[in-house]
């Protein structure tokens, strides 16, 4: 599990400063948006409240084309080629067409940040609203023309937000991680863990992800993620929860670009989000890099993107469809579909679909970094 690492009392010093961009959130999808920013001489500044890679969120895993694409290889801890699903009266294998990695999450975040431009700065700052092009954080207000709000599902930097849980479209989850080891994806469709939602196990190297997510937010998930490791053998240690945006949101408003979860950047029923918040942090990095360079206004970036993200959000809808029906169906068709997905041409088709909606061809190797200006060492980055 990750350290705390986040700089405390005399260490946080006053934080101001004007800049290119404002990437608010380090996680999957801020860091995309840094990457794509490399080769461009903007003075960048990422902040989160945690230290890079500090705070994971999920089970952390990706299909592994994605992560080889961007160069992350070195992160994967384990590498599967199949999914195991549960019922409460079957076991399935599904082959998958292409193969899922677990990976270390504080490692992964390290090796995108190592691919930042040579003007991209991080302080550790809890962001706490915007005004106009002022960011307002707990050490100061920072500025700039070019805004990202990549801070989860809260949303923070838009006025209008709305996403308090229960009553905002969310999921919720929660997983264990002890110490252990195992060779399958499993994953369990079965309401005496949870009425309307799944539990799953990802074997990471030296541990084991452990959880249960629920479809809907007023049921507790805490009790059945205990049971669900008691049953495989399992403590329950190493809590780590969090809301799970099943809605696209727009991916800009009021001159901010929205990534990740900010924008409902994640894949209903599965809950996957890391792959699209590589694929529209991506997305949104080129928007920003071509009004960098000059090539097109932020007000033209913001409608492409949106447009981008816009374009896309029928395929998050059929998926939204599915994880309001599966949980419903009756015990013989919900384990005929189960069965339906062992045959490799069923799978094939099914999961062809799935990789569509975010595909790893978008990401290409990170560009050449920009030239270092006359006296750049001068310029101070944070003040």
């Amino acid at each position: 599990m990750p350290v705390r690492a986040t700089k405390r009392g005399g260490d946080r010093t006053p934080l101001s400063g004007d800049f290119d961009v404002v990437i608010c959130g380090a996680s999957f999808a801020g860091l995309a948006v840094a990457r794509e920013l490399r080769a461009t001489d903007a003075r960048v500044l990422v902040l989160d409240r945690y230290e890079i890679g500090e705070r994971q969120t999920s089970a952390c895993a990706a299909p592994t084309t994605w992560l080889h694409n961007l160069g992350l290889e070195a992160s994967i801890l384990q590498t599967f080629d199949a999914l195991v699903f549960h019922t409460p009266t079957i076991s399935a294998r599904w082959p998958l067409p292409w193969t899922f990695s677990t990976f270390d999450y504080r490692r992964l975040c390290a090796l995108l940040w190592d691919q930042r431009g040579p003007y991209t700065d991080f302080e550790t700052a809890k962001v706490s609203g915007r005004t106009a092009e002022i960011i307002h954080t707990d050490r100061g207000d920072v500025a700039a023309p070019l805004i990202v709000d990549a801070l989860g599902w809260r949303r923070l930097l838009d006025p209008e937000r709305d996403v308090t849980p229960p009553e905002a479209l969310m999921s919720r989850g929660l997983e264990v991680h002890p110490a252990g080891a195992g060779t399958d994806l499993e994953v369990w469709i079965h309401k005496g863990y949870i009425e309307a939602g799944y539990g799953w196990s990802f074997p990471a190297g030296d541990e084991v992800r452990v959880g249960l997510g629920s479809f809907e937010p007023r049921h507790h998930v805490k009790e059945p993620t205990v049971r669900l490791a008691a049953d495989l053998g399992l403590p329950p240690e190493g809590y780590q929860g969090n809301w799970i945006p099943h809605a696209i949101r727009p991916a800009a408003a009021d001159g901010v670009f929205f990534v990740g979860d900010s924008a409902g950047h994640c894949i209903p029923l599965t809950a996957e989000g890391i792959r699209t918040a590589f694929y529209f942090g991506i997305a949104a990095g080129r928007e920003l890099r071509a009004v960098l360079e000059g090539d097109r206004s932020r007000e033209q970036a913001l409608v492409n993107y949106a447009h981008f993200s816009a374009e896309r959000a029928w395929k998050f809808a059929w998926m939204k469809r599915w994880q309001d029906t599966v949980w419903r169906l009756r015990p013989r068709a919900r384990d005929a579909l189960v069965r339906s997905m062992t045959h490799r041409r069923a799978a094939a088709w099914a999961f062809g679909h799935y990789w569509r909606i975010a595909p790893p061809e978008f990401a290409l190797p990170a560009p050449a970094a920009a030239l270092p200006r006359p006296n750049a060492a001068d310029e101070p980055i944070a003040a």
